[in-house]
């Protein structure tokens, strides 16, 4: 291998590495930040921009709930286990400047401010029955063809967000 080639390849390895260093941090959250410019609307609303801070979680799964076995039952319940989730719902602000309507001043600031919270996400499972039904004595141990019985196990979303109007 020469020299330029090498060369440029621990390049490449270092631009790699400097770039996996400076995403790491805002990964390794549960939550990513967020600042929209609503700048623009000042060109069409005739009052000043509002500034919204906010962030978008980033849900962490953890272990599934496992299958249970069921004495008379072909399939465990739960055959298809739902898997729970764990994220952040991020603080958000929104601060709009108020103007004072019989003068030139300001009066302070509006700011709605929503505090951080735990999330618990939990996705959809299922339970599935057997299309045969367990060997029976009364028919020789023979197997006799029966319904699929599906039980969906529903999603679960939980948090305990709050928020405040303040004025300054």
């Amino acid at each position: 291998m020469k020299l330029t080639t090498r060369g440029s390849v621990a390049a490449a390895f270092m631009a790699c590495m400097a770039t996996a260093v400076t995403i790491t941090p805002a990964a390794a959250g549960t939550s990513v930040p967020v600042d929209l410019p609503l700048e623009n609307l000042e060109r069409v609303l005739p009052i000043e921009a509002p500034e919204l801070r906010t962030g978008v979680p980033v849900p962490v799964a953890g272990a599934p709930d496992g299958t249970r076995y069921v004495t008379g039952r072909m399939l465990p319940k739960r055959t298809l286990p739902s898997v729970p989730f764990t994220a952040e719902l991020p603080e958000t602000a929104v601060e709009l400047p108020v103007k004072d309507p019989l003068g030139e001043g300001s009066l302070g600031a509006l700011r709605a401010v929503s505090k951080t919270s735990d999330l618990g996400l939990s996705s959809p499972g299922a339970s599935l029955g057997a299309p045969v039904s367990a060997p029976r004595s009364d028919l020789r141990g023979r197997l006799v063809p029966v319904l699929p019985q599906v039980a969906p196990i529903t999603p679960v979303l939980q948090g305990t967000p709050a928020a405040a109007l303040l004025m300054d």
